[in-house]
């Protein structure tokens, strides 16, 4: 419909397997080294595995056209088959006579190996290739393997040639495939087009069919490079549908908005507004610096919180100096007695001493119960640090443990008094 349109000489996207039409990139261009090795080798299996779409078929028809005059081929397009109607199929192909309605195996066997013998004597070649080859049963496989049992003293009589999706590299990995997993002779898995391959992709495309000039900007080359990942039939499709709707809109190149659309009717894309596109990955950079600006300044406050609370040396006790902003902090020490506890702050109520008698120990390290009326932490106790903190119910202070700055600290004698707590208890 657009052919003239953009002066074309035929459709350049079209999804049929046309040789004239292979991109000849890296990896399509060992691909076929492969096959074209598989047909001038001795014998043994040739496997070349890929992504639905990436161009195996393709790159299989190319090599047809390269096959040696002294070469017989057997295509065997479908082989969801049994072993019998895969030999009978390989039969047909070969135009290897046998009796009608002959469902027997062994005579399918001697009918090849009587061909393939005399092929031989004749200095020709026989190789048997198996597109979908995923889809063949273990069974089948297995009958596959046999028929490469069909030799002379010097060579084999078939070479196989295996063309699969990599479900078919699983499938020979299994350990009763194995036998047939030590004949392969060369394996190679074509994957998707490289970024930098798409542009040469489609430019070789439309030369082939006519046109020199580029109907896609270097815009829309990223975008359609994401959208079917490097695959080329996915590419082919995409692009034959954007080349329709420039030609509906009477445009003469493909941009954006154009291709998102594409993309919406034949990938089932979600459409995204062109501004958003081009900036899709600095937004995303954008927003995770931002994150990382966040979390890091919350972690600097935290940080600095946690080091606002100075610990008491035990000297700095004795003398009732208390400097610290916040969170009273109590340590005690290895070979030391529990000191007295620290005086309030001034933001505490004067009669909040005597609210010092209801003071509880919340519990101390390895502690299997808390200890009650203001007494020291049971001997042999982990050294955690006692602190007194805000109670926000009572208003008033209460008792804690738990560790801070990382030092360590030692279990006191149990069962002593902490003096605050007794004085405020007398004093009632």
């Amino acid at each position: 419909m657009y052919k003239e349109y953009f002066g074309l000489r035929e459709l350049p996207f079209s999804i049929a397997p046309d040789p004239r039409y292979l991109f000849m990139s890296g990896q399509h261009r060992e691909a076929l080294a492969h096959l074209v090795f598989g047909i001038s080798s001795d014998g043994g299996f040739i496997l070349l595995t890929g992504e639905v779409g990436t161009g195996k078929t393709t790159v299989c028809r190319c090599l047809l056209e390269q096959v040696p005059k002294d070469c017989d081929i057997a295509f065997i397009l479908n082989p969801k088959v049994t072993a019998g109607e895969l030999l009978a199929t390989l039969c047909d192909e070969l135009r290897i006579a046998y009796p009608e309605g002959n469902s027997s195996i062994k005579v399918f066997v001697d009918r090849i190996n009587a061909y393939l013998l005399d092929a031989h004597s004749r200095g020709r070649r026989t190789v048997l290739i198996l597109e979908e080859a995923q889809n063949l049963d273990p069974e089948v496989l297995e009958q596959v393997r046999l028929l490469t049992n069909l030799e002379t003293n010097q060579r084999k009589l078939l070479q196989i040639i295996m063309l699969g999706q990599p479900e078919l590299r699983d499938m020979l990995g299994r350990d009763d495939l194995r036998q047939l997993s030590q004949r392969i002779t060369a394996r190679y898995h074509l994957g998707p087009l490289a970024p930098e391959d798409v542009a040469a992709y489609i430019a070789h495309r439309l030369a082939v069919a006519g046109v020199r000039s580029s109907l896609f900007p270097d815009a829309t080359i990223g975008r359609i490079c994401r959208l079917t990942n490097g695959i080329p039939r996915l590419i082919n499709v995409l692009c034959d549908r954007a080349l329709l709707g420039a030609y509906a809109q009477g445009r003469e190149l493909i941009d954006t908005e154009t291709l998102n659309k594409a993309a919406g009717e034949v990938l089932g894309k979600k459409e995204i507004p062109s501004y958003l596109s081009g900036n899709r990955m600095k937004i995303f950079a954008a927003a995770g610096i931002v994150l990382m600006l966040l979390l890091a300044s919350w972690f600097y406050a935290a940080r600095n919180r946690s080091s606002s609370v100075v610990p008491l040396t035990s000297s700095s006790l004795r003398s009732g100096q208390d400097t610290r902003p916040g969170l009273d902090t109590l340590w005690w020490f290895g070979g030391e007695t529990l000191p007295a506890m620290v005086r309030p702050g001034p933001q505490q109520r004067a009669d909040e001493k005597a609210r010092l008698a209801d003071l509880k120990w919340e519990g101390t390290g390895n502690s299997s119960a808390p200890n009650q009326g203001g007494r020291r932490p049971p001997k042999g106790s982990a050294g955690n640090a006692l602190y007194a903190a805000p109670d926000q119910s009572s208003q008033g202070w209460r008792l804690a443990t738990g560790r801070r700055q990382g030092l360590p600290a030692a279990p006191a004698p149990a069962g002593e008094e902490i003096p605050q707590a007794a004085a405020a208890r007398e004093k009632q």
